[in-house]
C-alpha cells in the first residue's frame, strides 16, 4: 500500500460505515463519480484495516490497464504472483489465493467492469478468506456485491480540506468569520467533490478566494451550454479542469499533454527524454514538472523504492484528449517507445553485475510503461526488439507467461530475418524452455540456429548450443547435454559472454553429476570463478547451489548446507518460485540426511507451497528430481509417522512466497539436531545419492536387480543403472564389493 503524503480529512462516518460492511461483505464497491474521493477512501479503509488481514492488504491500481485481458494480469504483478503461462492468469491468481486471506483493493475499474466481475467472481469463489475492495463509477453487477455509494463532502468537511490543502501553498491562509461564508459558496460550487477543492486549493497561492469563484462561475456556465445532456457533477468537474489548465502557462500546458503518454507512474529521466523538444527545453523539465507538482496536476510518489511522478487518471485522460488535439500524439508516443526500449537494452546489457535487484525494481516500477510501449503498433520490429530486451522481466521476474505472449505476438508480426528476430527467437525459446513446452522450444531452436549461421551471429549461436543442452537434460540424455554444453561454455568464452559460460557450465556440472562423473566438483568450480568475477547475485546463487548438490552427491553434508544456505540468500527480493523451490527442495535432503527429519519435513511444506502456487509439480525437473523428493518424503514419514509429518509440512506451508519461505528456511533455530546425535541416527557421509544408498541396502541384502526394483517399485532399467553407478562411484568391480562396503559403513544400532 502506498504510503499518503497528506492528512485525510473528514469522512470519519463514512470509514466507520465501509470498514464496518468489509466485516461482513465479501465484495465491497465503493462508487460516486470521478473526484468524489473513492479512491482516497478505500485506501484509508485499507490502511485501518491491515491489522485485521493476516496476509496482508494489497492495492491493484486498473487505471492504466486498457485491454480487459490484462486485468488479471495487473493483479498478478501488485500480488507478486508469478506468471508462468502453463494456464491462464487468473486461474493461476485462483490457486495462489486459495491459501490465503487477503484484502484486495482493486481501484479504478470503471473502465473494466466486465473483467474485473469476472475476475472477483472466480476469486472469491476460489478463497473463502478473501476480501475484495473496488472503486469505481459503476457497480460491477455481481452475486453477493455490496455497494457503498461516496458522497461529497459535508459542508464543514470540505471547508477544512480546503484550509488544509490552501495552507500547504499558502501558510498564511486562514478560514476567519470574515471569509467563512466565501468559502463555503466555493465549496459548494465545487460540489463537495475532494479533487476539485484541492486544485481549487492550489490556485489559493495566487488568487482570492472572491477571484476562483468568478473564474469558477465563468467556466461552468461556458462548459454547461456546450454540453446540456453532460451529467452536472462531470460538467463541474471538467469545467475545473479546463479552468485549471487554462491557468498553465503554454510551457505547463505542453508538458502537461506529453505528459499524459505514461501509462502510470514515472521517472524524471523518462520525462525528459519523452517529453522535451519542439518547445520545451530539456533542462526545462524539471521546473515545470516542479511547478505542476505545486499545482496539483502531478503527483510525487514513490514506487519499488524510486522517486516517481504521476497523473490522475481524470488529469490523465485530459491531457490525452489535448496531446491528441494538438496533432503530435504519433510523435510523443514514438518518443515514449524509443525511450524504454533504450531503457530495456540497457537493462540487458548490464544485467549480469553488482545491480540486479536495483535493475529489476526499475522494470517492475516501468512494468505499465513498457506494456504501452509493446502495444504502440507502430514498427513490428521495434517491438520485437522491445519484447527480446525484456527477458529478465519475463525469466527473472516471474512474467514468464505474459513475456510468451508478447514473444509470439512480435514474432508473427515481424517475421523477416534479421538480427532482431534472430534474438527474439532464442529469448522465445528459453522461455519455452522454463515452461517445459519443448516442442515449440526446439521449433524456435532450429530456426535461431538457421539465422544465426547464416548471419554469422555467434551470440546467438553460442545461446542455441546452450539451449539444446538444457533442453537434452531437461530430456534426460545426460550424456548428449554434457557434450553439447561443454561446447555452449567454449562458444560463449570465444564472444566474451562469460556469464552464458558460467549457466552453461552449471547445467553440465547437473548432468555430470547425475551420472557420477568425477569431473562434477571441477565444473562446479569454474563455474563459480566466473560468476564471482561478475559480482553479480542470480548466476552466483545458482553456481553455490550446483556446488551444493555436488557436495550432497558426495556425501559432504556440512558443505553442501553451508552452500545452499548462502545460495538461498543470494536469492532474496528476486520473486523466484522456481530456484528457490528447488534449492528448499535439496536443503530438506541434506536436513533429512543429517537426521533432522521434522526441520525437512517442514522444508518440504515450504517447498509444495511454492509449486502449489505455480501449479508445477516436482516431476516437471526430470525423474532424478522425483526419486530424490520420494526418498527423502518416505525417510520423514518413517521417522516421524504420517500424523506428525502431516503436522510439519503444514507448519512450513504457513510460509508462502519465495521471500518468506527464504527467511524462514534461513531461521535461526536452537533446537536443530546437535551434531553428535545426528552422527549416531545417520548414515556415514558417502559419495552415494539417497536413492543409491537405498539400492545398495538391498544389493547387500543378496537382492537381484529385478527383485530390488520390485521392492522400489522403479523399473528394471533404472535399478541397473543405479547399480552401474555405484560401482562406478565406489571403483568396484563386483557386487560383493557393494556387500561389504554397505556393511561396514553403516551406524551402529541401539
Amino acid at each position: 500500500m502506498p504510503a499518503a503524503l497528506t492528512t485525510f480529512v473528514g469522512r470519519g462516518r463514512n470509514l466507520a460505515e465501509v470498514r464496518s460492511r468489509l466485516g461482513t461483505a465479501r465484495l465491497l464497491t465503493l462508487t460516486g463519480v470521478g473526484g468524489v474521493g473513492k479512491t482516497r477512501l478505500a485506501l484509508e479503509v485499507a490502511a485501518a484495516s491491515a491489522t485485521d488481514f493476516a496476509d496482508g492488504v494489497w492495492l491493484v491500481d486498473l487505471a492504466p490497464v486498457r485491454d480487459p485481458s490484462l486485468a488479471a494480469n495487473a493483479v498478478a504483478s501488485a500480488l507478486g504472483v508469478p506468471d508462468l503461462g502453463t494456464r491462464p492468469v487468473i486461474d493461476q491468481l485462483a490457486a495462489f489465493l486459495a491459501y490465503r486471506a487477503p484484502l484486495i483493493v482493486l481501484d479504478n475499474c470503471e473502465h473494466l467492469a466486465d473483467a474485473c466481475a469476472e475476475l472477483a467472481h472466480a476469486l472469491l469463489s476460489a478463497s473463502s478468506g478473501l476480501r475484495i475492495l473496488t472503486t469505481s463509477r459503476t457497480a460491477l453487477g455481481i452475486y453477493g456485491e455490496h455497494v457503498f455509494a461516496v458522497p461529497p463532502l459535508a459542508p464543514n468537511d470540505a471547508v477544512e480540506l480546503l484550509r488544509d490543502r490552501a495552507t500547504a501553498v499558502r501558510p498564511e491562509f486562514e478560514v476567519t468569520d470574515g471569509n467563512r461564508a466565501q468559502v463555503l459558496r466555493l465549496c459548494d460550487d465545487l460540489d463537495g467533490l475532494p479533487l476539485a477543492i484541492e486544485l481549487a486549493a492550489a490556485r489559493l497561492r495566487t488568487l482570492t478566494v472572491e477571484e476562483t469563484i468568478i473564474r469558477l462561475e465563468d467556466r461552468f456556465g461556458l462548459l454547461a451550454s456546450g454540453s446540456r445532456v453532460a451529467r452536472p457533477h462531470q460538467r463541474t468537474l471538467r469545467a475545473l479542469i479546463d479552468w485549471s489548465h487554462e491557468l498553465c502557462t503554454p510551457a505547463e500546458q505542453l508538458l502537461w499533454h506529453r505528459l499524459s503518454v505514461f501509462a502510470d507512474d514515472f521517472g524524471l529521466d523518462a520525462a525528459e527524454d519523452v517529453c522535451a523538444g519542439d518547445g520545451i527545453d530539456r533542462d526545462e523539465v524539471l521546473d515545470l514538472l516542479d511547478r505542476l507538482v505545486v499545482q496539483s496536476i502531478v503527483l510525487a510518489c514513490e514506487r519499488e523504492g524510486l522517486p516517481r511522478y504521476r497523473l490522475l487518471s481524470t488529469i490523465r485522460q485530459y491531457g490525452r484528449e489535448r496531446l491528441a488535439e494538438s496533432g503530435e500524439e504519433k510523435l510523443i508516443r514514438q518518443r515514449h517507445h524509443t525511450f524504454y526500449l533504450a531503457l530495456a537494452e540497457r537493462i540487458a546489457d548490464g544485467w549480469h553485475g553488482p545491480g540486479q535487484l536495483k535493475s529489476l525494481a526499475r522494470l517492475r516500477a516501468e512494468h505499465a510503461n513498457l506494456r504501452a510501449a509493446l502495444n504502440q503498433g507502430g514498427d513490428p520490429q521495434a517491438a520485437l526488439a522491445l519484447a527480446s530486451a525484456l527477458r529478465y522481466l519475463w525469466g527473472e521476474g516471474g512474467f514468464l507467461g505474459e513475456g510468451r505472449r508478447w514473444l509470439d505476438q512480435a514474432l508473427a508480426a515481424a517475421p523477416e530475418p534479421g538480427p532482431a528476430r534472430a534474438r527474439a527467437l532464442w529469448v522465445a525459446a528459453w522461455v519455452a524452455t522454463l515452461q517445459r513446452d519443448h516442442a515449440t522450444a526446439y521449433r524456435w531452436v532450429d530456426e535461431a540456429a538457421e539465422l544465426g549461421e547464416r548471419l554469422d551471429d555467434r551470440v546467438v549461436c553460442a545461446h542455441i548450443q546452450s539451449l539444446r543442452g538444457t533442453l537434452a537434460l531437461f530430456s534426460g540424455r545426460l550424456q548428449e547435454a554434457v557434450s553439447l554444453l561443454e561446447e555452449a561454455a567454449a562458444a560463449h568464452t570465444e564472444t566474451g559472454e562469460g556469464i552464458g559460460a558460467v549457466y552453461a557450465l552449471i547445467q553440465m556440472a547437473t548432468a555430470q553429476s547425475h551420472l557420477g562423473d568425477p569431473r562434477t566438483t571441477q565444473t562446479c568450480r569454474q563455474a563459480l570463478v566466473l560468476a564471482e568475477a561478475h559480482g553479480e547475485r542470480l548466476a552466483h546463487a545458482h553456481a553455490l547451489w550446483t556446488l551444493g548438490y555436488d557436495a550432497w552427491i558426495r556425501g559432504d553434508l556440512t558443505e553442501a548446507m553451508d552452500l545452499l544456505r548462502t545460495a538461498l540468500e543470494k536469492e532474496q527480493g528476486f520473486n523466484d518460485y522456481v530456484r528457490v523451490g528447488l534449492m528448499l527442495e535439496q536443503l530438506a535432503w541434506t536436513t533429512a540426511a543429517q537426521g533432522d527429519r521434522e526441520e525437512a519435513g517442514r522444508l518440504l511444506g515450504a517447498a509444495r507451497a511454492l509449486w502449489q502456487d505455480i501449479d508445477t509439480p516436482v516431476s516437471t525437473f526430470g525423474p532424478h528430481m522425483v526419486e530424490q523428493h520420494a526418498w527423502c518424503e518416505e525417510d520423514v514419514v518413517r521417522a516421524l509417522g504420517p500424523a506428525a509429518y502431516e503436522k510439519v509440512l503444514a507448519e512450513g506451508g504457513r510460509h508462502r512466497g519465495p521471500d518468506q519461505a527464504i527467511a524462514y528456511a534461513l531461521r535461526p533455530r536452537p533446537e536443530r539436531v546437535a551434531p553428535a546425535l545426528a552422527a549416531a541416527t545417520s548414515p556415514a557421509p558417502s559419495p552415494l545419492t539417497p536413492r543409491e544408498r537405498d539400492v545398495a541396502a538391498l544389493v547387500a541384502k543378496g537382492m537381484s536387480n529385478r527383485q530390488i526394483a520390485s521392492a522400489l517399485g522403479r523399473s528394471p532399467r533404472t535399478v541397473d543403472g543405479h547399480v552401474e553407478n555405484i560401482l562406478a562411484k565406489l571403483g568396484f568391480g563386483s557386487r560383493a564389493r557393494i556387500a561389504s562396503w554397505w556393511t561396514g559403513n553403516q551406524a551402529p544400532t541401539a
